[in-house]
């Protein structure tokens, strides 16, 4: 079945006190290409992600933005400096010993003095987050490949019909090249019966035109390799496989073949099918850029 290379992914994961969520987009590519943005805190990740991505896809051009959710609303968390706060204790009960002060001292006193407790970022676990990054990037790759499924099954079936077209014009054009080699023969005798005015005429010489004009507009190799890509292609959109590139050489193939058949031809039914299959074909072509 065809894949499209567009798609839309998102999947959320949280392992320990680490949530992380994942976005992928993706877009018509040559070959897979990863553009991850992560927090600072998971950069070390990247490469990792990166492979998980071209593990599942073979083509297109990937973007894929994570984001690591705060335990706190403003992400930061209360640290207490105990160092500090044991020095502060220290200095209060020397203060009072001296001035020979009552009482001990209280926990709020020595919270409310500077650097003891502050703000700070809360420090990532690397262990608990990367299997939830993980998590969360694969629903978003399963998400994201569903998607191209589904956009590649309406791929599918305008391919189909397209091929059907040339198919239909290909066998057209078959029962047209004998055809074209007559009329070629009694316009030519024709002709020649109306310079000569009663004067007889070589068959023979005749019969070596009309074989000479056959050969130059023999296009039976044509139909037949063209017949054959035609097939291959077919195969390729039943394939499991990344079939992208692989239809993106048949159809310059075909194209090949088409053009050929056109500079041979000099009869003007041909001629105007062809014009119709180079049509057909350069739309396959654009198609078939969407394809993984």
């Amino acid at each position: 079945m065809l894949k499209s290379m567009t798609g839309f992914g998102a999947g959320r994961a949280r392992v320990g006190d680490e949530e992380v969520s994942v976005e992928l987009r993706s877009l018509n590519h040559k070959f897979c290409e990863v553009k991850a943005r992560l927090p600072r805190e998971l950069a070390s990740l990247e490469p990792v992600v990166t492979k998980q991505v071209k593990d599942r896809l073979a083509r297109g051009s990937v973007e894929l933005l994570v984001k690591r959710q705060a335990s706190t609303a403003s992400g930061t968390v209360p640290t207490v400096d105990m160092g500090l706060a044991r020095e502060y204790v220290r200095a209060f009960r020397e203060l009072a010993k001296e001035l020979g002060l009552p009482g001990d001292v209280a926990w709020s006193q020595v919270a409310n003095q500077p650097g003891v407790v502050r703000l700070e970022e809360k420090g990532v676990d690397l262990e608990s987050a990367t299997p939830a990054l993980q998590a969360a990037l694969e629903q978003a790759l399963t998400a994201l490949e569903k998607m191209r499924l589904v956009e590649g099954e309406a791929i599918h079936a305008d391919l189909d019909a397209r091929l059907k077209l040339l198919e239909g014009w290909s066998r057209e054009v078959a029962q047209l090249a004998p055809r074209a080699v007559q009329e070629y023969q009694q316009r030519l005798t024709d002709r020649i019966a109306e310079l000569a005015r009663g004067v007889a005429v070589d068959p023979q010489r005749l019969a070596q035109e009309v074989a000479l004009f056959a050969e130059r507009t023999d296009i039976a190799e044509e139909v037949t390799r063209l017949a054959s890509h035609l097939e291959q292609f077919r195969a390729l959109m039943a394939s499991s496989e990344p079939a992208g590139r692989r239809m993106d050489f048949l159809v310059q193939e075909m194209h090949r073949e088409v053009n050929t058949t056109g500079s041979k031809s000099q009869h003007a039914e041909i001629s105007a099918r062809v014009v119709s299959m180079k049509a057909e074909v350069e739309r396959i072509r654009e198609q078939v850029q969407n394809v993984e």
